[in-house]
């Protein structure tokens, strides 16, 4: 297993483009050239990528030594309160599974959907279900289904509601979105490394101590309102945070090795960057 956190964009920032690059399948070799080592296929618009390119993608982040994550649609809903459409939704987990396999990649990010016209706990009751089915359908996949905690108020995606989902079977793991976390407390749960250390902790106590260590996050700094999340901003905010800084005394002071994606609003390269010199520094790499 690696020794060392992993950083890199979810999509391709605004600079990927003004420097040139078109098409993803060069995304690999640019990201190597800054240094990244992860990135984070975003098909939260649906999967409109032919299996060619997918595996043109993969090929290249293999050359260039790029992690590679995929973003499943959007629009996947565990939750929902429509038979057909969770049904619909296993049908897009199943196509995400098999895309992430053309890429190479070892996760898909999925959203679990909404808790806003019924209650919480019928919402859970829904996406154990859709999850159960999910897993009947997929079988032994070797790929890591992980399910994303949240950050508006009325969406199924509490820490511990994913971890919940996650205890239900071994394929399934966490994917932290601090920003997320941050966002739907409406601000200040990570002022400092202890309140980064707990996630993991509570991570490690309840799916075990490597799905903590290897932890595959989000980090953005992102906008809220009294609802939660309202936009992802970029790390030149100074307002909502949270703080990048302690989580990277964090990583070091537990030796943990996540896999940290950022979706800053178009600075994700650079952000990504920023993030993984912090982390080194903290290190005494730098």
């Amino acid at each position: 297993m690696r020794d060392h956190a992993l950083f890199g964009p979810g999509g391709n920032s605004e600079s990927f483009y003004a420097a040139g690059y078109k098409s993803t399948v060069e995304a690999p070799a640019f990201l190597a050239g800054l240094g990244l080592e992860a990135y984070e296929f975003e098909a939260g618009n649906g999967l409109n990528v032919g299996e060619k390119t997918l595996r043109a993608i993969g090929d290249e982040a293999k050359k260039h030594g790029i992690a590679l994550s995929l973003h499943t649609p959007y629009f996947i809903s565990l939750s929902g309160i429509d038979p057909e459409k969770r049904l619909k939704s296993v049908s897009y987990i199943e196509r995400s599974l098999f895309a992430a396999e053309c890429l190479g990649a070892t996760t898909i990010v999925v959203h679990c959907g909404s808790a806003a016209k019924i209650s919480r706990a019928e919402a859970m009751s829904l996406a154990k279900d859709t999850l159960e089915k999910t897993l009947e359908a997929v079988g032994d996949t070797p790929i890591h289904i992980g399910l994303e905690t949240m950050g508006k108020i009325n969406q199924l995606g509490t820490l511990d509601e994913m971890l919940e989902l996650c205890a239900l079977d071994l394929h399934l793991y966490p994917v932290v979105d601090f920003g997320h976390l941050n966002a739907r407390e409406r601000g200040g749960l990570f002022p400092d490394r202890d309140s980064y250390r707990r996630v993991f902790d509570k991570v490690a106590a309840r799916l075990g101590d490597e799905k903590a260590r290897y932890m595959h996050c989000h980090f953005s700094k992102i906008e809220f309102t009294d609802a939660g999340e309202k936009r992802h901003l970029t790390f030149a905010d100074g307002v909502y945070g949270p703080s990048f800084d302690p989580l990277a005394e964090a990583l070091v002071k537990d030796n943990l090795c996540p896999t940290i994606i950022c979706e800053s609003a178009g600075t994700m390269a650079e952000d990504a960057l920023f993030m993984q010199k912090a982390y080194r520094a903290a290190k005494g790499e730098l």
